[in-house]
Formats: structure tokens, C-alpha cells, sequence
């Protein structure tokens, strides 16, 4: 836990809150409004609020990948200020370490886990995939250079492509990417021990830590980019678009003959989320860092300096007691059908409010 507050990209830490938002409640209140209206723009973003159920994409399998992809993208602001300050890179490397032991603990607590015997915890997790993620991805730029990085995405997007059509599946043959056939599933069966999430494949098992590094270092890239502080940040912007755009085409192509998909974190996948993730962080940074336009990402803000914590608290509390007891008498003036919509935005209100708390008292947990 620290007690100051970090010089960071604002654009960044907005960006971070607005991914949080909608695993928070966010997607609730679209759902409902789905529910309720029928109206054709909330059912799109309803539907855009779910997992695709296996290949293709949805906006809500990129929250996950755009928060590992901005975990990389500050890898060159604190990363490189410990060098810059002479910390032995030993230390670093430890730091990193237990990072990454922390968020695989704390994604097992966050999986919900009641039954302890070894046989039923699930060690795979959301936190514990972005931990080793980071972890390889930091011990990658801390011993390169930008090209050389560059060379190592190329390198494990290309490896981790052949890993999963050229070796064979016993039963199955090679290239066969389906929850029972894909190369994935079959090391999680016979290396992972406790439960998969999918009972026979876990969408953050042993494998996609190899892709999801990768994207952790696309991040690390363009935070590297936006932090060269010998081009204008319109300039920025414009080579930043051009990336985006490259690489959601080149993932979309890429598509026809391998699919982007999020359980395997495939390769496109990998590609068209660091697509994505680039263009949002391109707009973020373009409206907040270059133009100035501050005030309305202040409610992200909040978020986005304490993501993990929200992120815990979203699995550890249940806020219902609270939202009845502060807003018991509010809720039923509203319609019913309405009304779930109604609290959702009444549990946003209760995390923002202990999040802000904690931003004014500048308490804000790092692991």
C-alpha cells in the first residue's frame, strides 16, 4: 500500500477506470435497459456486454486484455523511472515477482473459493494471468530495447500460432481449436491441478500466458511511444491511429484462418485487442493529455487509481445490504422493471464514493 500518488498519464488512469466501470456494474445497467425498452441500441449494447461464446468478439472481451495491454503501457513510466533512479535491476525483478505471487493469490480469494481441498481450488484467474503476464512482459523490456522488442511480439504471437496448430492433440490431430480439441485445453487437463473453469478448458490456463505476454508488451510499446518526448502529441496521435488500424486489419484477415478468440487468446485475438486497446487509448490520450479536456475523466479517475481494489471488492462485498439501507426508500419511486437498473447505479455510486475516499487520503494500492 502507498500513501503517495504516482505521476501517471492522466488519459491512462481514465482509461483504466473506464475499463473497470463496466465489470463493476456498468454492464448491468445496460441489460436492464435492454430488458426494459427493447430499444435497439440497448440491446446491441446488451448483447456487446457478453462474452462471444467461443470465436468471434464482443466489446466485453476486450475489458480483459485492454487492462493487461495498459499494464504494459506503464511499464515505461515506472519501470524505467526505478532504473533512472538506480535501483538494482535484482530489486526490480523482485518487485515484479511479488507482484505477480499477489495477484495470483488474490485471484484465487477473487474466484470465490469455499472448498480448500486441492482438488477444487481454481488456481487460474483473471489477477493471476495478468501477474505472469507482467511479470515476463517486464523482464522482457527491463533487458531490451524498443526493437528488440518488437521482435519478441513477433516472435511469440508467430510461436504461439505454431504451438497451437502444429502439435498434435492425442485424439484430435493438430490445429483444432475447440474447448475438447485445442492444445490449451489438453495441457490444462494434464498439468493444472484443481478445477478449470470450463471443467475441460480454462479460458487463463498455462498456455495463454505465452499470448497474453504479448499483449502486456504491446503496451509496454506504445506507452514507450507516447512517452518519447521528441514528437508533438498530434503526431502521436496520427501514428497511432495508423497502428490501430493496421493491426485490427491485419487481425481481421488473419481471422479467416485463425480465429480470434478469447478463451485461446489466439494470436488475432492478441492482435485485434492491442487494435482496440490502442484506438480507445489514442482517444483517451488525444481529449485528455493533448487537448486538455480534463474535468469529465475525473469520475474514471477515481476508478482507474484504485482498479485493483475495486476489482477485489466487487468479489469480496456485497453491497446490496448498504444500497437498501442508503437508498432502501429511493428505489421504488421508479418503475420495477427499472428498478435493477436503478440499484446497479446505486452500487456504482457506494464503490465511487469509498474510491474517492481513498483517493483524497492518496491510499492507493500497488502489488
Amino acid at each position: 500500500m502507498e500513501t503517495t500518488k504516482p505521476r501517471r498519464l492522466l488519459s491512462l488512469d481514465s482509461l483504466r477506470g473506464f475499463d473497470m466501470f463496466w465489470i463493476i456494474g456498468g454492464e448491468d445497467i445496460f441489460h436492464v435497459l435492454k430488458n426494459y425498452t427493447g430499444f435497439p441500441l440497448f440491446v446491441w449494447m446488451s448483447n456487446q456486454l457478453e462474452h462471444a461464446q467461443w470465436n468471434g468478439f464482443h466489446f466485453y472481451d476486450l475489458i480483459f486484455p485492454l487492462f493487461l495491454f495498459l499494464s504494459g503501457v506503464a511499464m515505461p513510466f515506472s519501470l524505467s523511472r526505478q532504473i533512472e533512479k538506480g535501483i538494482p535491476k535484482n530489486k526490480i525483478y523482485l518487485k515484479v515477482l511479488r507482484r505477480a505471487a499477489l495477484l495470483v493469490l488474490f485471484g484465487v480469494f477473487y474466484n470465490g473459493q469455499r472448498d480448500w481441498s486441492l482438488d477444487n481450488i481454481r488456481y487460474a484467474s483473471v489477477l493471476g494471468q495478468i501477474g505472469i503476464a507482467y511479470f515476463l512482459a517486464a523482464i522482457i523490456f527491463l533487458n531490451t530495447n524498443w526493437k528488440q522488442q518488437i521482435y519478441w511480439v513477433g516472435g511469440i504471437l508467430i510461436g504461439y500460432w505454431a504451438i497451437q496448430n502444429l502439435i498434435p492433440v492425442p485424439g484430435f490431430g493438430a490445429g483444432v481449436l475447440t474447448k475438447e480439441g485445442s492444445i490449451n485445453g489438453f495441457i490444462d487437463r494434464m498439468l493444472m491441478p484443481g478445477r478449470l473453469y470450463l471443467g475441460i478448458h480454462d479460458p487463463e490456463g498455462w498456455l495463454v500466458k505465452i499470448s497474453a505476454t504479448a499483449t502486456a508488451l504491446m503496451g509496454a510499446l506504445t506507452g514507450s511511444f507516447i512517452k518519447n518526448e521528441r514528437m508533438n502529441g498530434l503526431t502521436k496521435i496520427g501514428y497511432l491511429l495508423i497502428a490501430a488500424g493496421l493491426f485490427l486489419i491485419i487481425s481481421l484477415l488473419i481471422n479467416f484462418i485463425y480465429p480470434i478468440n478469447k478463451n485461446l487468446w489466439t494470436s488475432s485475438f492478441a492482435l485485434y485487442t492491442a487494435g482496440w486497446s490502442i484506438l480507445f487509448l489514442t482517444i483517451f490520450y488525444l481529449v485528455i493529455d493533448v487537448l486538455n479536456f480534463k474535468k469529465w475523466s475525473f469520475f474514471f479517475v477515481v476508478i482507474g487509481m484504485n482498479s485493483i481494489t475495486v476489482y477485489l471488492a466487487s468479489s469480496l462485498f456485497d453491497y446490496s445490504h448498504t444500497v437498501k439501507k442508503i437508498f432502501g426508500g429511493l428505489i421504488p419511486l421508479f418503475d420495477k422493471g427499472i428498478q435493477p437498473a436503478i440499484f446497479a447505479c446505486c452500487v456504482i455510486a457506494i464503490e465511487w464514493a469509498l474510491l474517492y475516499f481513498l483517493y483524497k487520503k492518496k491510499i492507493f494500492m500497488r502489488v
